[in-house]
């Protein structure tokens, strides 16, 4: 399971990219690890065998996992993603019920389950889906709640790449340029000769590794930079995740492979604060989170410098995911005004390097690629995604005029333990609507967008 060792990353400063470890025997299912009927934090105070931590780590163990995530700033110091004062624009509701009964089979299985099973096989704590900007379906499960937020793990890597992406067809920042041009700190680091374009793709070539079995891996040590908690009297370290940048070393050529690793999404957030003056939070609340009506703040975890996570920190509701997968899905407008440029959305569609992709090893994801930090599935409807570890995910599919976005706490990190009951469903819920309100023509489809 994940221990201590993992905290030492700072919190969950790298939850987004963390594979936890074989557990002992057959975890909890999700009805048996629901937060309330394990009785976590509750009572004043609570009891002692109740209390979630987060100095040894223990906050971030299953099943302990499934409340920490939906109150991360009970553990961790954060930075507000500002909604501004507006009013909260209220989203239409149409819902089907006929989504949780639909049937599909898993991979790898000839045995056919329901929707509604899925939401429980993966320890869904939210879900819900959009169809032409209208709910058709949301759920809370797990301790999310309407009004709260939950983490959205490597999700916030795709916040990162959307930023970048709006520079790049602003012209305010040149994918061609070196990161070295923008950041000359990081000049002699393995970032230092690596294009923008390069490093939002991660396609960078770095001497790091995740591997989380391993307790040599690079990861500890960047772990270590950006605990935002004491450190040890004998830490010698670097302080903060720009620091740790600095040392991270060239490992082959850059632009050869992706390769997926957060620190490409820390130091994407660090050129991107050095073009604009502002942090990724502030940048954020103000081209997004202030701009289409959001119903809740959001929230990043920091490091003890108070740097944002660009890679994996940042928090939200379910409903406000959904505001942001919608403005994607609709090429960068909501209702009507374009917030986003049009073509920093046509770059994330347009997808990466297949090529590139596939010499990452993620073979149950063939076809697929990445760009911008969003993955491309390539699927017949174009389906694309951002993706974090233990189940989250924002699910877009065109053909379909589908937003879905799901918040889990599943007892294993990979995505792999998930994808085989979650993509068929997914796939299962687009089919349904396509079949409902088929497009009947390009003009329908042109009016529709943009009527939205």
């Amino acid at each position: 399971m994940i221990g201590f060792r993992m905290f030492a990353k700072g919190g969950v400063s790298l939850l987004c990219a963390v594979l936890a470890l074989p557990a002992a025997s057959e975890p909890l299912s999700a009805k048996d690890s629901e937060p309330a009927t394990l009785g976590w934090m509750q009572g004043f105070p609570p009891a002692r065998d109740k209390v979630v931590r987060a100095a040894d780590g223990s906050f971030f163990q299953f099943p302990a996992l499934r409340y920490s995530v939906t109150n991360m700033r009970q553990f961790m110091p954060t930075v507000e993603v500002s909604r501004g004062l507006e009013a909260p624009v209220p989203l239409e509701y149409r819902l089907d019920p006929l989504i949780d009964h639909l049937q599909f089979l898993p991979w790898g299985s000839a045995q056919p389950i329901s929707f509604e099973d899925a939401l429980w096989l993966n320890y869904t704590d939210g879900l819900i889906i959009l169809h032409r900007g209208q709910v058709v379906y949301e759920r809370y499960l797990g301790a999310l709640s309407e009004d709260k937020k939950h983490a959205a793990m490597s999700v916030t890597k795709s916040f990162t790449g959307t930023l970048a992406a709006m520079l790049v067809a602003e012209g305010t920042l040149d994918e061609n340029k070196t990161v070295a041009q923008y950041v000359p700190e990081l000049n002699d680091s393995a970032f230092g000769d690596a294009t923008v374009r390069q490093l939002m793709d991660m396609t960078t070539g770095l001497q790091y590794s995740e591997d989380y079995a391993d307790p040599n891996a690079e990861v500890w040590a960047y772990s270590a930079a950006g605990n935002p908690l004491p450190k040890a009297a004998d830490y010698a370290g670097p302080v903060g995740y720009f620091a740790y940048l600095q040392q991270v070393k060239k490992q082959g050529e850059h632009g050869q492979a992706f390769g997926y690793k957060t620190v490409n999404s820390d130091a994407l957030g660090w050129v991107i604060s050095r073009v604009t003056g502002q942090s990724v939070a502030e940048l954020l609340a103000e081209k997004v989170w202030r701009r289409i009506g959001m119903e809740q703040a959001a929230y990043y975890q920091v490091d003890e410098l108070g740097t944002p996570f660009a890679g994996g920190g940042l928090s939200a509701g379910l409903r406000d995911m959904a505001r942001f997968g919608e403005l994607v899905r609709n090429g960068g407008k909501w209702q009507g005004e374009q917030i986003l440029p049009a073509a920093a959305i046509d770059d994330i569609r347009k997808g990466g390097s297949k090529d590139a992709f596939a010499k990452a090893g993620f073979d149950k994801l063939k076809g697929w690629s990445y760009r911008n930090m969003w993955w491309l599935t390539h699927n017949a409807n174009g389906a694309f995604a951002a993706r974090g570890v233990h189940g989250q995910t924002i699910y877009i599919d065109p053909a379909a005029d589908m937003v879905l976005v799901r918040f889990s706490s599943h007892p294993v990190a990979a995505n792999g333990a998930n994808d085989p009951t979650s993509l068929p469903a997914y796939q299962a819920v687009a089919d349904h609507l396509m079949t409902l309100y088929p497009k009947r023509n390009s003009h329908e489809v042109s009016s529709t967008l943009r009527s939205e």
